[in-house]
């Protein structure tokens, strides 16, 4: 198995699913990880478990993501590789939604990506190495009924990844952007005991981010879709 070609981790919008897998994975490679969120104290288990620095932030606050990566700078070490894993939704029928609520959900799916995307740009570049790891959803590709805000902040948190694969991939940084198309498993959502593997196994989900980041650069990933093999959807 080829090493992964990095030393330090950042996940910002950490928690209980895929992060805390890819987290465990990154662990077990060798990697120091730090891992951020709104609420620290849910992280504790996870951290202690793997050895994780843990941060609190808020994504979509421009002041705060700079303090967080200043001090993943400090005391995690400049991140080689960071995973915007956050995101938010406001579900309801879109002549009726409130805005306030809207605006809200498109600024954590999206707006915080690029945050965290320009933080980790401003200290890759000058290395010419790095990765940055966007994790989106069936929403990033199709839009569903009553579910307008979480579409558009994952439509655009795409689009980031799009553009900034092309600006940042020729500068030694590899951008990929992962398509969750399907439910997550885990004990709140657990297979039917009918359609086994029907939904999609986090662990599993971690295995493909971290094969991305063991790709040589002369055929990286950009984008990958991952689906149970059995939907309905």
């Amino acid at each position: 198995m080829t090493t992964i070609p990095y030393r330090t981790a950042l996940i910002v919008g950490a928690g209980s699913g895929i992060s805390a897998s890819v987290a465990r994975g990154l662990a077990a490679a060798g990697l120091k990880v730090g891992v951020a969120a709104r609420d620290i104290e849910k992280l504790a288990p996870l951290a202690d478990a793997i050895g994780a620095v843990r941060f609190a932030v808020d994504a979509s606050d421009p002041a705060a993501v700079a303090h967080l990566f200043e001090d993943a700078d400090a005391r995690l070490g400049v991140p080689d590789v960071v995973l915007y894993n956050a995101s938010a939704r406001a579900h309801g029928p879109v002549a009726e939604i409130e805005p306030e609520a809207v605006r809200k959900a498109v600024e954590i799916s999206a707006f915080g990506g690029f945050l965290v995307v320009q933080q980790a740009a401003r200290r890759m570049i000058p290395r010419g190495s790095g990765a940055i790891l966007l994790t989106g959803a069936s929403a990033s590709v199709k839009g569903y009924p009553l579910s307008a805000a979480f579409a558009m902040g994952k439509f655009a948190l795409r689009g980031l990844a799009q553009s900034a694969a092309r600006e940042l991939g020729p500068k030694g940084i590899h951008v990929a952007h992962f398509v969750i198309d399907g439910g997550v498993r885990s004990t709140r959502r657990p297979d039917p005991a009918d359609r086994p593997d029907s939904t999609l196994d986090p662990d599993a989900i971690a295995q493909t981010y971290l094969e991305t980041l063991r790709q040589p650069r002369s055929a990286w990933s950009l984008e990958v879709e991952m689906r149970p093999w059995v939907e309905k959807f």
